[in-house]
């Protein structure tokens, strides 16, 4: 069965691995169709996501079919198909028996700490797949990118009325800033690239956007923005240690700050008279949880997310290898890729 496998940073290869066994009590055999190119899996190819390890089977947002099922599996059945919650958690943990399966402390994530979807075929927990019939294997394939903004915004919570700004308009963002417009706040985006902005205006309808350019205007911007108090929610979505270091600055008073992104750097700020005298709130935001897909499956069914501006690459199985650097690249405008594995 063949499969793509990243062997160490910037090192693809194509291997042959044996077909997975009959499904068991609580599994169902899936058949891989689309696979969503993650900015998890661009940086575990350049070596900077720090929990990748190598080798490596690559792929976690998946569109699959299922082809069969185990014993007791009643959720699903052949024929079904459907999204992946590709976030493998123990069930027994502390946070997994307060419900945070997002955060179990043994959390594995396919193609992240073991082997993912660029292959044919896989077996999978049963309550890891969410049916969604009504949605192409596209869209199923972009249901885990969603779920990372939808998580966000929910730790963030922000309220008819109030401002988010959202940092970093990259594909992560771009889901942070689907789930900020349907909470009734009023949307704010900042990024470094002029582009990625043009798109947030033009498919994405926020028209408030601040070009960072790191000489002191985006906070003035942002004043202007938002009446001089700032942003009550503020979203970093960026991994970068130097955006996440300044995002604080851009808090109103008794404001939230979340992380979504992820940096191997440290990340420093001033506490006296930013996060004290402001009494700032500051959240990590990590995956998403079993109900955020269910409910972006059912808010893309009833049109309420537009999926039609998010695919602006595609790549066949046998081309990724080629083509996979240039989805690494900025200037070729590439919001989301998606791999075609089977049809």
């Amino acid at each position: 069965m063949k499969a793509l496998q990243l062997e160490k940073p910037l090192a693809w290869r194509r291997i042959d691995i044996p077909e997975p066994a009959a499904p068991g009590a609580g599994e169902a055999l899936v058949r891989v169709q689309r696979v969503g190119v993650c900015g998890t899996d661009i940086s575990g190819y350049l070596g900077k996501m720090p929990f990748f390890s190598y080798p490596r089977i690559p792929g976690h947002e998946l569109g699959v079919e299922v082809l069969a099922v185990g014993a007791g599996v009643t959720n699903v059945k052949p024929g079904d198909r459907c999204s992946v919650e590709p976030y493998m958690n123990c069930g027994q943990c502390f946070p997994c028996r307060k419900g945070a399966t997002n955060c179990c402390e043994s959390l594995k994530v396919l193609g992240v700490m073991m082997d993912g979807g660029l292959t044919e075929r896989l077996v999978l927990p049963a309550r890891k797949l969410h049916p969604a019939n009504q949605l192409t294997l596209e869209q199923c394939a972009l249901v885990e990118t969603l779920a990372i903004g939808c998580h966000a915004i929910q730790r963030g919570n922000p309220q008819p009325g109030e401002h988010v700004l959202v940092i970093g308009a990259g594909p992560i963002g771009l889901s942070v800033i689907e789930f900020a417009k349907l909470s009734g706040a009023k949307t704010i985006v900042m990024d470094l690239n002029e582009q990625r902005l043009e798109f947030v205006r033009t498919k994405m309808g926020v028209s408030d956007t601040i070009h960072a350019t790191g000489n002191g205007a985006e906070l003035e911007a942002l004043r202007a923005l938002t009446g001089g108090a700032l942003a009550q929610c503020v979203v970093d979505a960026t991994g970068s240690h130097q955006s996440m270091s300044g995002a604080l600055q851009y808090c109103a008073f008794t404001g939230r700050l979340v992380y979504v992104g992820i940096t191997q750097a440290e990340v420093s700020f001033p506490h006296a008279p930013i996060v004290h005298r402001r009494e700032i709130t500051i959240m990590g935001s990590r995956n998403a949880l079993p109900p955020d897909f269910t409910r972006i499956i059912q808010l893309i069914e009833d049109g309420r997310i537009d999926t039609r501006p998010w695919i602006t690459h595609h790549a066949s199985f046998d081309d990724l290898i080629e083509q996979f650097p240039a989805f690494t690249q900025p200037e070729t405008g590439v919001i989301k890729a998606v791999v075609h594995v089977t049809d």
